[in-house]
């Protein structure tokens, strides 16, 4: 008791005075209208008309005149798109947007934007208007610096969210919208919307609802082309030269065969056509975004013409393709939203994304898209990686679902420490293990395909969305084999310090080891990328010019003080090359020389020696004795093709 008398006076000692000095201006806070009507489930008033001029690529300029019907007068609140599917972040661009200008019959319209909501404009409507009209330029990015790159010389990406707003107070499904887009001459467009009539190089559309219209992007370009995939399944690629249009038939059949497996694994569609689109591009930014009736996808420029090259690229286009059952279809309750401004919450990312990065893995391999090596390669390298990553100790894999607001994926200083959006990864990893878990107990009889099927599929024709929560995924898997699926999700996805998911590795009968050479996968991976992935080795990842990144926490290069950006100048003092960095790492197998550098930081230099002895480390997965071969069951096709 007189401890705590004592430490209670103590303290009121050092509180008090805070309180007592009146002398000090001591403000309250203002209280700012904030008025923004929540979204409705009723019908809007009219249907918007959204005209787009696209044909200034070469400034990357889209000119914007949008007609909004109006039910009365008063102020009326434009919304420009926030959050937006997909992204699972605030990621609108309204700091593009320029020249807004609203009027109603030639006259100009006073507006105020709300200084507590950035994406929120409104505008007084005089008495009597029927409607107003809305003019803006978007500016897009015309270099990295600035954000990504939607239109290029050859070809461009409009996404409409970016060249539209919308009325508050309303379901964006509610809003009816017609869209008329202006194209450069001689170019061709793709986008998932009905009822398209071509006059010149003007594309004008059937009404739709808004939420349609923002989940059906377009692509355009000089250079174009487009398959039938069977199933009303289109392939359309644009490129940046037409050299790269040269698919074998062989390429489109592999394509042919991926849409076949995939609707074979869930046995009914959401959609009445789907659009692949498929940018093939150095200049173009770099996508890969799911649609419920499209994709919005890049790759290298040679994903055909260097197909044997490519393996390791072709995971995209499945991965996106699942996603119209899962993601868009099936949706987790708290990542539906009724408008794009209301937040969304990821926590169940590891389902929407995760077990997507799990299919598509697996109808790649079913259908030819990929080698059974590059899979194996790819899930020994994530394996790998994730043996090694401090951060596993303090963040669950359910708390990297918020990093696409935290971080919105720029680079970290030492992400193993911090971890990443390793919900698609790790996800995939776990739905590994569950897939083991019921082909073991079910002598193969189950799989997660069961699951797939059951909870993805849901009712054919229906091409609106079915959400779900924890509960829902845990009922459907026990509905294919009983087990305490609550228990075996928490634990993986919702508690930290868990150790390396390997576990449906080891139940397909192979182990994590370890070899002087990369497996396929990174090794393809790092010819891409054009880095050097010492991640096992020294701890770090050198790009083309002999710069460090990806530094492992607690790791050889981290424990010298290397960090990110550090310049490795010479290699025993000789000039740097990868091939004097192999030398010097395999000569210091001998437990007692070590790895002696030259580095260069910020204008400064030092020499360095690294005490590493474990030689050139990289993941592989090797089978274990003569047992079946759980990934050969997992990668059978399952449709004749």
């Amino acid at each position: 008791m007189k401890n705590t008398l004592f430490v209670a006076t103590a303290l009121t000692a050092i509180v008090t005075p805070l309180h007592a000095q009146e002398g000090n201006s001591r403000p309250q806070p203002v209280i700012q209208a904030h008025s923004i009507p929540l979204p409705a489930d009723k019908p809007y008033p009219g249907t918007m008309l959204l005209k787009v001029d696209a044909t200034d690529y070469a400034r990357g300029i889209f000119r914007v005149r949008q007609t909004i019907p109006v039910a009365k007068a008063g102020k009326l609140t434009l919304l420009y798109p926030q959050w937006l599917p997909g992204k699972h972040a605030p990621r609108g661009a309204i700091a593009e947007m320029a020249g807004f200008r609203p009027s109603a019959g030639g006259k100009p319209l006073t507006w105020t934007r709300q200084p507590t909501d950035v994406y929120a404009f409104d505008i007084d409507v005089p008495a009597g208007t029927k409607s107003i009209d809305v003019a803006f330029d978007f500016l897009s990015p015309t270099r990295t610096t600035e954000g990504r790159i939607v239109a290029t010389p050859a070809m461009m990406n409009l996404q409409w969210e970016q060249v539209s707003l919308y009325p508050a107070g309303y379901f964006t499904r509610g809003i009816p919208v017609q869209l008329d887009v202006t194209l450069p001459d001689g170019w061709t467009g793709a986008a998932a919307l009905d009822g398209l009539k071509i006059s010149g190089n003007r594309y004008s559309y059937a009404p739709t609802s808004y939420e349609t219209l923002v989940d059906s992007p377009m692509f355009a370009g000089k250079y174009f082309r487009k398959w039938d995939l069977g199933q009303d399944v289109t392939l359309n690629v644009v490129a940046d030269e037409a050299k790269y249009l040269a698919a074998k038939p062989d390429h489109i059949a592999r394509h042919a065969a991926m849409v076949a497996e995939t609707l074979a694994l869930f046995g009914t569609k959401h959609f009445d056509r789907y659009e692949f689109l498929l940018a093939l591009s150095d200049e173009l930014g770099g996508i890969g975004l799911e649609h419920h009736r499209s994709s919005e996808n890049s790759r290298n420029p040679d994903y055909f013409t260097a197909w044997d090259d490519n393996d390791s690229e072709r995971g995209l286009l499945p991965h996106e393709f699942t996603h119209s059952w899962n993601g868009k279809y099936r949706r987790p309750d708290k990542l539906w939203t009724p408008d794009f401004r209301t937040p969304m919450q990821g926590n169940l990312l590891w389902v929407y994304e995760g077990q997507t990065s799990f299919w598509d893995l697996v109808l790649a391999g079913r259908s030819g898209m990929q080698s059974k090596e590059t899979i194996l390669g790819e899930w020994a390298s994530l394996a790998g990686l994730y043996s090694v990553q401090a951060g596993r100790e303090w963040r669950s894999v359910e708390d990297t679902t918020l990093d696409p607001v935290m971080a919105a994926r720029k680079p970290r200083p030492f992400p193993t420490a911090t971890r990443t959006e390793d919900y698609y990864n790790e996800g995939s990893l776990m739905w590994l293990d569950a897939d083991m878990i019921i082909r073991t107990a079910t002598n193969n009889a189950k799989s997660l395909d069961d699951f797939a099927r059951i909870f993805f599929g849901g009712k054919g024709g229906d091409w609106g969305e079915a959400t779900y929560d924890f509960d829902d995924v845990v009922a459907a898997l026990n509905a294919v084999h009983p087990y305490d699926w609550a228990k075996f999700l928490h634990e993986r996805m919702q508690l930290p310090g868990q150790p390396a998911p390997t576990a449906g590795i080891e139940k397909a009968g192979y182990r994590l080891v370890w070899r002087d050479t990369p497996n396929v996968y990174d090794r393809d991976r790092m010819r891409s990328a054009k880095n050097y992935d010492l991640v096992h080795s020294l701890g770090l990842v050198i790009d083309k010019d002999g710069v460090a990144g990806s530094i492992l926490w607690d790791g050889p290069a981290f424990r010298a003080d290397i960090v990110n950006g550090t310049k490795i100048v010479a290699v025993d003092g000789v000039s740097y090359s990868k091939d004097r960095l192999e030398a010097a790492i395999r000569t210091a197998t001998d437990g007692k020389t070590p790895v002696r550098l030259l580095v260069e930081r910020g204008g400064r230099y030092r020499n360095v020696d690294i005490d590493y002895h474990g030689g050139l480390r990289w993941p592989h997965l090797e089978k274990v004795g003569t047992g079946p071969d759980g990934f050969d069951r997992l990668l059978a096709a399952k449709r004749a093709l």
